[in-house]
């Protein structure tokens, strides 16, 4: 213990007075009295200083942990899809961040609501911990019935300190499908004639969609390809599909086309009707100018083929079909390649059976796309044959004058001889 001392006056003997004594001993009780209380004002203050300094911050609202409750926020939120049909189910997620530097942010129960937008999935009733400059998702499932329009649900975050935040994010319902146009298609349909058709497909909608899928079908018909893979289409896109058709017949062709809209499979549809028509342009080889002569049973036909189209026939070819047999020298005719207007000669030879009255002559050619087209023409052939009798008729009766001629004249010269002898 520190203790002070005054100097006093003292008698020779060293001892204090009674007067002074006394008094000397009430100054020191007094000191000692003073000292112990200001020791146990420093350990009070100390006391109470240690103590605000270990009271959590959280448990107690302060200016200074409203204004930490400030600095967390919304950054983002994401929809998939980006706009939604009705009846669509997809996600939400609300990115938020702790903006504070030096504090951590204890938060839960992270809600979703809305009236029309419905929550699929649970919300988050436990505490997380968000770091200074931190970033922590919150994701939803959600499905919506509601009809075409915007949609505003909110987003609640709870602190520890019991404060709140509430966020209201848009999200879009869109109904509008996508479009299929026939872009190009030939003017008409052939039978067996190769023909390209473009299909255009355009995305109105206000978010983009993915895994798009065309596809064509029908019967009658060779179609190439039948499916084509798109893939994404953004929003406000269009791209073209080409595929080719080869009708054996006429028919109707299904158009296809899916997509993914998220998660959710969507499909629109159309029809093509496929009819046989003339074609105003292809190519049109003609027959005519027939000659058609005989001899016996085998007959040689002349004739010209004239392309009447406005495209050019190749490899032009005229064959005779059954019941005829082609027979040498012209077993088949091929005249080649005819331009507009052009024409070209040719000329076949074939037997029948007897009794036969006509047969059909076939002609073909390839269009600019290697389609072979054919046609067929039947010629009669009981006018050459008329022909063949009548000319025959005129020329056997000279050689049967000429038999009876000799005949008689033989018969007369054995009489005369025999008579010559009696």
């Amino acid at each position: 213990m520190i203790q002070t001392i005054h100097p006093r006056a003292t008698p020779d003997n060293g001892k204090l007075s009674p007067t002074e004594r006394p008094a000397g001993q009430m100054q020191e009780r007094v000191r000692q009295k003073k000292f112990p209380g200001s020791v146990s004002g420093i350990f009070l203050l100390l006391a109470v200083t240690l103590g605000i300094f270990a009271i959590p911050v959280s448990a107690y609202p302060t200016p200074y942990s409203l204004s930490a409750d400030s600095s967390v926020y919304v950054s983002n939120v994401t929809y998939y899809p980006g706009a939604f049909f009705s009846g669509d189910s997809g996600t939400v997620t609300y990115q938020v961040i702790n903006g504070n530097t030096n504090t951590s942010m204890v938060v839960n129960h992270a809600s979703f609501s809305d009236t029309d937008i419905r929550l699929t999935s649970g919300t988050y009733d436990s505490s997380q911990n968000i770091g200074p400059l931190q970033t922590e998702p919150f994701t939803f499932s959600i499905t919506t019935n509601a009809s075409d329009g915007n949609y505003y649900p909110t987003f609640s975050l709870s602190f520890q300190d019991g404060e709140s935040m509430h966020y209201q994010g848009l999200v879009k319902v869109d109904n509008r499908p996508l479009v299929m146009t026939i872009q190009d298609q030939p003017d008409a349909y052939t039978q067996g004639k190769k023909n390209t058709i473009s299909v255009q497909i355009a995305n109105p909608r206000s978010d983009d969609v993915h895994n798009v899928i065309f596809t064509v079908s029908g019967d009658g018909a060779t179609l190439t390809p039948s499916q084509t893979y798109i893939g994404d289409l953004p929003s406000g896109a269009m791209t073209l599909v080409n595929f080719t058709v080869t009708p054996n017949a006429p028919t109707t062709l299904n158009l296809v086309v899916g997509y993914d809209n998220g998660d959710n499979a969507h499909s629109i549809d159309s029809t093509l009707p496929i009819q046989f028509t003339t074609d105003k342009q292809q190519a049109d080889p003609v027959m005519s100018n027939i000659v058609i002569t005989a001899n016996g049973t085998v007959y040689t036909v002349n004739g010209d083929s004239t392309n009447a189209g406005l495209l050019n026939a190749n490899g032009v070819t005229i064959t005779a079909l059954s019941p005829a047999v082609p027979e040498d020298p012209y077993q088949n005719y091929v005249i080649g390649t005819l331009k507009p207007d052009d024409f070209g000669s040719f000329e076949l030879t074939f037997s029948v059976p007897e009794g036969t009255k006509s047969i059909p002559l076939k002609q073909s050619f390839k269009d600019s796309d290697g389609n072979v087209i054919t046609s067929t023409q039947d010629i009669d052939l009981t006018t050459a044959q008329q022909a063949s009798q009548s000319n025959a008729g005129p020329g056997m009766l000279p050689v049967l004058v000429v038999v009876a001629i000799v005949v008689i004249g033989a018969g007369g010269y054995l009489y005369m001889k025999k008579n010559r002898k009696q």
